[in-house]
């Protein structure tokens, strides 16, 4: 079960750190832009951030509610996995807007073909 906890710690952190990057990034841009949409998003990442740290806390202090039941950490592992598969996306399409990071893959496998 130790394996699983960790887990779900390290899924929390790693989301976290996505996070940091989407805040900076939405914030420079709202102060650039001052439009809602950022603001929104600034807010929405914040609340995530804030829920990771609490789900952290949670982890380490309640281990035991998660011990007997494996059920209950697989689905929590799970969920964290899908929201650090939503945040990379987000990520992905945040820091590479035109889709530079796709075309260059793209254009070095056809130089090499």
């Amino acid at each position: 079960m130790a394996f699983w906890m960790s887990s779900a710690v390290g899924l929390a952190v790693v989301n976290l750190a996505l996070l940091g990057v989407l805040i900076t990034v939405w914030l420079r841009n709202y102060r650039t832009f001052r439009s809602p949409m950022l603001l929104g998003l600034l807010l929405f990442a914040g609340v995530l951030a804030v829920e990771n740290v609490v789900a952290i806390g949670g982890f380490l202090s309640t281990e035991m509610i998660y011990a007997g039941g494996k059920t209950a950490m697989y689905t929590l592992v799970g969920l964290r996995g899908l929201q650090f598969l939503a945040l990379a996306f987000l990520t992905v399409v945040t820091v590479f807007p035109s889709g530079n990071l796709l075309r260059s893959r793209v254009s070095s496998r056809e130089e090499a073909g």
